[in-house]
């Protein structure tokens, strides 16, 4: 197994852009940190291409090798100039980045993202879709790149299991996903209390919107239902990702 030791490496390098959303594009390949979440992608079937390992890790090295990585051995502090991460979990590696969802093989439930631009937002709202039975994520424009480090960091591996879909215009969108039988739920601070809401039945999309702005008039036309969560407290709104979560559970407690 080779060892590398010097920043200029050009395999230090590729793996080091990987941070930076046009290296990913032009390698088409994204960066996964730390043993649990390297396993959970390759248990979810991504592709792993080259991984580096901290002197001392060589047996992971080894059992990454034999999953198809090229894998090499580096000093730890080589190791933490191409993390994402202030403190390294010893290991990373590249995979291939997997491909959106077609529209046409959505699931029945989806939540969809209209601009929500905070990465750890945005990975703590697919890992809670991933816990409450959604099928898939929907990214308009303005989102934060789902393959992003912190994104995929705080979806804790359901990056990996639930896929995502990509529009670059999600009312749009919404105007065919109904045509097909969806109900839009859309999250609206001058929407109807949550708890008093119609049924959307079993095939439906939440719309979250912008952590600042909220939703977009565009795509609060095409709602079918507006929903809000009552504020009996002092609070005038609540953490989008936390918002989220709450509707998400209400709108699937009887499915």
């Amino acid at each position: 197994m080779d060892k590398i030791t010097s920043a200029k490496n050009p395999i230090i390098k590729g793996l080091r852009s990987l941070n930076q959303r046009k290296g990913r594009l032009n390698q088409g390949r994204f960066l996964v940190e730390g043993e649990k979440m390297i396993l959970e992608a390759l248990g979810c079937g991504l592709t792993i291409r080259e991984a580096l390992a901290e002197e001392g890790r060589e047996d992971f090295a080894f059992q990454l090798e034999e999953e198809g990585a090229r894998a090499y051995i580096v000093p730890k502090e080589l190791l933490s100039t191409v993390c994402d991460t202030v403190t390294p979990q010893g290991v990373c590696a590249s995979f291939d980045i997997p491909s959106p969802l077609p529209l046409d093989e959505a699931p029945k439930l989806i939540v969809a993202l209209d601009g929500v631009q905070d990465p750890g937002n945005l990975g703590t709202i697919w890992r809670t879709a991933d816990a409450a039975g959604f099928g898939a994520l929907l990214l308009g424009a303005g989102c934060a790149d789902p393959l992003s480090p912190k994104v995929q960091r705080s979806a804790m591996g359901s990056g990996f299991r639930v896929p995502f879909m990509l529009t670059d215009d999600l009312p749009g969108t919404l105007v065919e996903m109904r045509q097909q039988g969806y109900n839009a739920v859309v999250s609206d601070l001058r929407g109807d209390d949550f708890y008093s809401r119609p049924d959307p039945g079993d095939r439906f999309i939440l719309v979250i919107g912008n952590e600042a702005r909220g939703i977009s008039d565009a795509t609060r036309e095409q709602a079918d239902i507006r929903v809000r969560l009552p504020m009996r407290g002092g609070a005038e709104s609540l953490n989008a990702a936390v918002a989220a979560g709450i509707l998400m559970y209400g709108l699937t407690e009887k499915l």
